[in-house]
């Protein structure tokens, strides 16, 4: 057992490493996860504020997950309550006051919330205790709800949260607050670059960068894992991914409205310059500052790349869009990279992209068929795509279809 100072070291290096992470979505997962190993808690959620309600944004839960298949992930699905005193989320986020529950079945007589039993009865699992803490900006706004559940002892029998545990776990959400507004903020920067490209191009949307990006993070974790990539390495990796793989066809603001909005397929001229994008996108983080600059070029510049070598733009210095030395055709043009030649991170987002673009409705086509997608996905494997991150797309397939209804086009 920690003594009450190694316990406080122990949450001051827990608010540290979650602030290193950047994007939103990883960032709820990472608080979530080392907030119930602090407090031995079985299982937790993660809400955050929109306008008047709170949004059920993540969750884990060890039992549940102990159920299913190696490697496979739990599926949920978000919805959102108010923000009022009649649900425990609610009543936290209404008044900031953390609220430490021994049975949730047995609440105080008089309290004006409640616990709503129809997840445990839809899951055949057993909430009991549960601390739920509100995440509190420097300015004392809340802007959601950390909420953990089934405290368990040695023997993992459920039990209290420990009272003396909670100004330590309410400091680490305090910390958590100001990493989640950074990352919200982070968001919302990127979307609004998103929002520009949408103005030239109208499949550029917030829902479809959302979808490829967080398709491409759950497609990496799968291939890097089987590859034996190290856990921290993968952290590390999808926080830059998530990020960089919103921004891959932030190029076409510099592409015509004429090509951009055609509601038919591009002639060959056309196209020409529509693969323009790509080498203009990359130059937008020439300027490398941090590894997000890095990946957010790779990303941009390579997801037209194929594994065959017959992708686009090739092996090109993106500043001048000329093919570098030794690597031109007979014709004069660059090389297509081929195989490891492209970067991880380009044949990620590109199975993510075309997964997408398949199953989303175009102006000059419908949405295709999920079992043609998935048949189309297979049959380029070793030609378009690597295929060993092929395997990881269909072993990673229910997270991928929980995402699409996460994101859905309006």
């Amino acid at each position: 057992m920690l003594n009450e100072k190694q316990k406080l070291m122990q949450i001051i290096n827990l608010g540290l490493e979650v602030a290193q992470v950047k994007d939103i979505d990883l960032l709820l997962e990472r608080i979530l996860t080392e907030a119930r190993r602090f407090v031995n808690a079985d299982a937790g959620s993660i809400y955050i504020k929109e306008n008047d309600k709170l949004m059920f944004s993540y969750t884990q839960n060890e039992t549940l997950r102990q159920k299913l298949p190696a490697g496979r992930k739990l599926i949920y699905s978000t919805f959102s309550i108010p923000i009022n005193d009649k649900s425990i989320a609610g009543y936290v986020a209404l008044t900031g006051k953390t609220l430490n529950i021994e049975n949730v079945y047995k609440l105080t007589e008089g309290v004006s919330y409640s616990f709503d039993k129809h997840y445990d009865e839809v899951s055949k699992y057993c909430t009991q205790s549960m601390l739920t803490l509100p995440l509190k900006t420097h300015r004392g706004d809340v802007i959601g709800v950390l909420q953990l559940i089934n405290a368990q002892d040695k023997n993992r029998n459920i039990a209290p949260f420990a009272k003396e545990d909670e100004p330590l776990i309410m400091h680490f959400a305090n910390n958590a607050a100001m990493a989640v507004e950074r990352a919200l903020m982070t968001r919302a920067i990127i979307l609004r670059m998103i929002k520009m490209a949408e103005l030239r191009d109208p499949k550029e949307t917030g829902a479809h960068v959302n979808r490829v990006a967080s398709y491409s993070v759950e497609i990496y974790e799968a291939w890097a894992l089987k590859k034996g990539v190290s856990q921290k390495e993968i952290d590390k990796n999808k926080d830059i991914l998530r990020m960089a793989a919103m921004l891959h066809d932030v190029g076409k603001v510099a592409i015509s409205d004429v090509i951009l909005k055609k509601p038919a397929k591009l002639d060959m001229d056309e196209f020409e310059i529509m693969k323009q994008h790509t080498y203009l996108g990359a130059r937008l983080f020439s300027d490398k500052y941090s590894e997000f600059d890095d990946a957010a070029s790779q990303v941009a510049l390579q997801h037209h790349e194929r594994w065959d070598g017959n992708g686009y733009p090739g092996h090109i210095d993106p500043m001048t869009a000329q093919p570098v030395s030794n690597c031109r055709t007979e014709k004069g043009a660059a090389c297509g990279k081929k195989g490891e030649e492209i970067p991880p991170f380009g044949r990620v987002v590109a199975i993510a992209d075309v997964y997408d673009a398949l199953c989303s409705r175009r102006a000059y086509k419908e949405p295709w068929d999920e079992s043609m997608v998935l048949e189309n996905m297979r049959e380029d494997a070793g030609k378009h795509f690597d295929p060993d991150m092929i395997e990881a797309f269909f072993s990673s397939l229910d997270v991928i279809r929980n995402i699409a209804e996460r994101y859905p086009d309006k």
